[in-house]
């Protein structure tokens, strides 16, 4: 068993203004809404699994974004916050002024309505990232698991991760439909996992993968992003049942279908 030196890396925190450019319709549940806008510029996202914090319009149609102060962000005073939610950039080309985000449309949550109608000039803030994750590349193996929530995460894991290492990529869908042309490697399986039908909340198909994982030899490094319950209790699977050091884990909850509930790691 070997060292591996996973970094947290901290990023100087910029509040942007940005309009949509396009949209493009990935699969029938998933749409890119692609963003640009002169604020872009310095635009950076070192880490696969980064999050930017997006600000939607009030309910009176305007923007207003918090400031960095010494005690943190702050809203104006008397003016209604912009409602915000976290995302992971799919892709970014500053040379072409684009950033790219994908959606989930599968509720009537604020990002999702906002996504589903998104037009060209279209406004919405941006802030972040604040911080990367940066996992060390001398693992002989990783192993990705999520839903579509962490399909923008898992294509970039597959993108920046080594070749020399083995790539294992289980992803929980809602049906046949919703798979997405993903980079394609010799060193990378991917395997789709669909619903049809079934509660994202309460299926159990990625933990079944779990029981049953024979994962590449050596010392393997698991990503786990999907509803926070569930990632958590996957996170205690891989490290109880199967010895893997909690350090070779990093286990997220990309949502919660049950709110009060605290997030992984």
């Amino acid at each position: 068993m070997s060292e591996h030196e996973n970094k947290r890396l901290r990023l100087d925190v910029r509040f942007r203004n940005l309009h949509v450019l396009r949209t493009e319709e990935v699969t029938p549940q998933m749409r890119r809404v692609v963003l640009g806008g002169a604020e872009l510029e310095g635009f950076d996202s070192p880490g696969s699994d980064d999050h930017v914090k997006l600000f939607f319009p009030n309910s009176s149609g305007a923007l207003v974004l918090p400031t960095l102060t010494d005690e943190g962000p702050r809203y104006p005073e008397g003016e209604e916050p912009s409602p915000a939610r976290d995302y992971t950039p799919r892709w970014w080309d500053l040379e072409k002024g684009e950033l790219a985000i994908d959606f989930v449309l599968h509720d009537d949550g604020v990002a999702a309505l906002w996504a589903a109608r998104a037009l060209p000039g279209d406004l919405i803030g941006v802030g972040g990232p604040r911080g990367s994750f940066a996992v060390a590349d001398d693992y002989d193996g990783y192993v990705l698991i999520g839903d579509e929530s962490a399909l923008p995460a898992i294509a970039r894991w597959i993108e920046a991760l080594p070749e020399q290492a083995q790539v294992q990529a289980y992803i929980e869908i809602a049906d046949e439909a919703e798979r997405q042309d993903l980079p394609q490697y010799e060193n990378v399986s991917i395997q789709w996992l669909e619903r049809n039908g079934f509660s994202a909340a309460t299926s159990d198909l990625l933990e079944q993968v779990l029981t049953d994982l024979e994962p590449p030899e050596g010392d393997v490094f698991y990503w786990i992003a999907t509803e926070s319950r569930r990632a958590r209790m996957m996170r205690k699977f891989i490290e109880g049942h199967m010895g893997v050091p909690s350090a070779w884990i990093r286990s997220t909850g990309y949502w919660k279908a049950y709110p009060d509930e605290a997030d992984g790691d």
